[in-house]
C-alpha cells in the first residue's frame, strides 16, 4: 500500500521552487527551436547509410587525365590515397588474423594457420607490387610509372613472381 510520507510529498507538477521553474523555462526556450530544426530539417534531409558504408564514386585514373588537367590530377591522387589506405588496412586485418590464430592455436599453429599465412603473404606481395618503394610522398603518377616499368620489365624478362 502507500507509505505515510507519500501524502506529505507534493507531486512534481506543483513544484514551487522558482529557481527550478526558471531553469526549466530557460531549457525549454533553448531546446525547443533546436529540436524543431533537427526534426524538421536535419532528419528529413539526412542520408540513410552508416558511415562505414560510405561509397565514393570512382574518378578517372591518372592515365585517363589530360596532362594539363589539374583537377583530374588532384582527384586521381585522392583516389590513389584512399585505395592505398584501404589496401593497407586489409593487409593489417589479414596480419592480425594470422597473429590471433598463432596465439590461439599454439603449439600446432603451423598446420592450422597455414591458409591464413598464405593469404597474408599473397596480399603482402600484391601490396608491395603496387605501393612498395614509392616512399611516403607517393602519388598516382609515381605508382603509374612504377606499373609501367614493371610491365616493360616483365615483357622482357618474364614474371617476377615465378623467378623467386
Amino acid at each position: 500500500m502507500g507509505h505515510k510520507d507519500d501524502a506529505e510529498c507534493p507531486p512534481a507538477a506543483s513544484d514551487n521552487n522558482l529557481f527550478r521553474a526558471f531553469a526549466n523555462a530557460l531549457a525549454a526556450t533553448i531546446d525547443t527551436p533546436v529540436t524543431w530544426f533537427r526534426e524538421s530539417v536535419v532528419v528529413p534531409n539526412q542520408k540513410k547509410y552508416p558511415w562505414y558504408h560510405q561509397q565514393f564514386r570512382r574518378v578517372p585514373t591518372i592515365d585517363q587525365c589530360y596532362t594539363d588537367d589539374v583537377v583530374c590530377d588532384f582527384e586521381a591522387n585522392a583516389q590513389f590515397k584512399r585505395d592505398r589506405a584501404v589496401d593497407s588496412e586489409i593487409l593489417n586485418i589479414l596480419r592480425q588474423r594470422y597473429e590471433d590464430c598463432m596465439m590461439y592455436e599454439n603449439p600446432d599453429h603451423l598446420t592450422v594457420c597455414k591458409p591464413l599465412w598464405d593469404r597474408y603473404k599473397d596480399a603482402e606481395e600484391a601490396w608491395f607490387i603496387k605501393y612498395g618503394d614509392l616512399g611516403a610522398y607517393a602519388d598516382a603518377k609515381k605508382a603509374y610509372m612504377k606499373q609501367k616499368h614493371r610491365m616493360i620489365w616483365e615483357r622482357r624478362n618474364g614474371k617476377l613472381s615465378e623467378q623467386t
